[in-house]
């Protein structure tokens, strides 16, 4: 099996000794106490699941900005994306900054319970420059109307550093028990499944007839055994369709369209960047630590409005990621869209004799706008069974 980034193996921070948990439990009562950001915690769901290895804790203002300009850390890892513990300066209280060790708990779940451990390696200001100059290099834009943008800099000015001990798969676990995987699970059910070549597919939407297509090209193209769909769980822009429905009408659509036992449905525990380049190189480092040999990157992959062009996801592991930082490879999914000529879905480059007449094109507000009146979505589009699901979700928000 593929190896993980930068490890022979893999390096979970969830701590699965249920005596070693309750004990760290006992001594997180009795530690100082600070309430993290949804970005920290989910950061630390991931760093948990071992999808982060080799990571063993937030990282330092030096180490961010190291990335920020380089994406490798101080030590010379190649990382894509800054991971912070950023609080207000209000929250670092007295007892806080005079501890070796505090409780982190969960701004995501009701009482917000100890998520976490941390060993407190450095407490250090962040300024304004510093912030904006990572925010233009990570999100390519200082925005605040992006909401990647304005989730990072709306933490604090107030950088806690250190290693963790995890204690929780937050809300993840039980909200989702059937879908949510850690990188070692994941691992596990592929060698369970005696696969070797593994395609990823990253998703935040419902799948669509161009999103199965592309699937089983890349399968098909790279020769895989099998697909890992791998769905994001955590917070979205508002807009966006909820993980439960989302995982309905996938399960609904592999059940149907695909070959029996050749894809793996999972999804992970964390919040959307919108970080378009930066975060397709994030998503294939998941991946490669989830143990897929392939990921596909498609176009607009991980990106939000006209911030990104369409491909600039896949120019960045050409232009900008060094030859060997990561093993797995990339697949480049093109536009796809049904050819009225052929009948199926195509990648649009791979049909030079198609005018853009030959083509059906929907928007995702006409999409939008056709399941909110109860429509059925063109069978090209949509399989009817995902439609079904998607209109039954778009009919009882405009009900209630």
């Amino acid at each position: 099996m593929i190896s993980p980034h930068g490890a022979q193996e893999l390096k979970p921070l969830y701590v699965d000794d249920n005596a070693a948990r309750e004990a760290l439990l006992k001594e997180a009562e009795g530690l100082p106490s600070l309430l993290i950001s949804s970005p920290a915690a989910t950061a630390a769901v991931m760093m948990g699941g071992g999808y982060f290895t080799p990571l063993t804790g937030y990282m330092t203002v030096a180490d961010a900005l190291s990335i920020a300009d380089s994406m490798k850390l101080t030590s010379g890892l190649f990382w894509p994306v800054p991971f912070m513990n950023i609080v207000g300066s209000d929250q670092v209280t007295p007892d806080i900054s005079g501890a070796t060790r505090i409780a982190l708990r969960d701004p995501n779940v009701e009482g917000n319970p100890v998520l976490a451990i941390q060993e407190i390696e450095g407490i250090e200001k962040i300024t304004e420059e510093q912030i904006t100059h990572i925010t233009e290099k990570v999100f390519c834009t200082t925005e605040k109307d992006h909401p990647g943008v304005a989730a990072f800099t709306s933490q604090g000015d107030t950088v806690i550093a250190g290693p963790i001990q995890v204690l929780s798969h937050s809300y993840f676990k039980e909200s989702f028990p059937g879908t949510y995987r850690t990188a070692v699970e994941i691992r596990q059910m592929i060698m369970d499944a005696g696969w070797e070549k593994v395609v990823a597919f990253q998703t935040r939407n419902p799948m669509h007839r161009a999103h199965e297509e592309l699937c089983k090209m890349a399968k098909e193209a790279v020769n895989a055994d099998g697909i890992l769909i791998h769905m994001l769980l955590g917070k979205l822009k508002k807009g966006d369709i909820p993980a439960d429905v989302r995982d309905a009408s996938i399960r609904k659509m592999v059940e149907i369209y695909f070959p029996p036992n050749t894809v793996l449905i999972t999804g992970y525990g964390f919040d959307m960047l919108y970080a378009g380049p930066r975060e397709a190189v994030l998503h294939a480092v998941f991946r490669q630590n989830a143990g897929c040999t392939h990921l596909i990157v498609g176009r607009d992959h991980a990106g939000v409005g006209s911030y990104y062009g369409p491909f600039d996801a896949q120019k960045i592991f050409k232009d900008e990621v060094p030859n060997g930082a990561l093993k797995i490879e990339i697949f480049e999914g093109d536009h796809t869209a049904w050819s009225k000529k052929l009948k199926k879905v195509v990648m649009m480059s791979s049909v030079a004799d198609h005018g853009k007449e030959d083509f059906l094109f929907l928007s995702g507000t006409k999409v939008r706008e056709l399941l909110a009146n109860g429509e059925p979505l063109p069978p090209e589009f949509a399989r009817p069974e995902v439609a079904k699901i998607l209109m039954e979700y778009y009919q009882s928000e405009e009900a209630g």
